[in-house]
């Protein structure tokens, strides 16, 4: 039986396309963590951070989660990058399967980020720089949340797919 399988990493690391991917493969529901806060709220993220501040997404976030890890049915569970700061979420992904984390540098985040306005952490800012902060805030509670990681740096995501398979399959649950 197929366990539910979490994807972590930072923006752009392929989360919500190599989730879809998974899933289709694996025959198992995709969910996108940030796709049901929206569907939720009737509005955007950049416009629930305007409102809220970045607090009151992670709260609905949270919530978001543990309503998740209540679930039995195996999924694939693309998740926000900035997720596991909230100590409770690390350990409801924890339980929910297996956590991987999709790993990229910050010099390839630039590349697949540069131009989308719908982050609301990387506005009004020197984008090269706040990517480096967040890295540094939290690549090592990816690193402590995941139990395998895999680097995405120059690869399309059907080669990350398929490593990803090649893992699941040496590594069954």
């Amino acid at each position: 039986m197929t366990r539910t399988i979490v994807l972590i990493g930072p923006m752009g690391s392929g989360k919500s396309t190599i989730g879809r991917l998974l899933a289709a493969r694996l025959h198992i529901p995709y969910v996108d963590s940030d796709q049901l806060i929206v569907n939720h709220t009737g509005v955007d993220i950049p416009t629930i951070f305007e409102i809220e501040g970045e607090a009151g997404f992670r709260e609905r976030e949270a919530k978001v989660i543990a309503d998740l890890q209540e679930q039995a049915n195996p999924m694939v569970l693309a998740t926000g990058g900035g997720a596991v700061l909230d100590p409770r979420n690390r350990g409801h992904l924890r339980q929910m399967g297996r956590v991987i984390y999709l790993d990229i540098s910050v010099a390839e985040q630039l590349k697949r980020v540069r131009h989308d306005r719908n982050r609301p952490l990387l506005q009004n800012t020197d984008l090269e720089t706040r990517l480096e902060q967040i890295a540094r805030q939290r690549n090592h509670i990816y690193q402590q949340t995941a139990h395998w990681r895999v680097s995405g740096d120059g690869l399309r995501s059907d080669q990350v797919l398929r490593r990803i398979l090649r893992h699941l399959q040496t590594h069954p649950a």
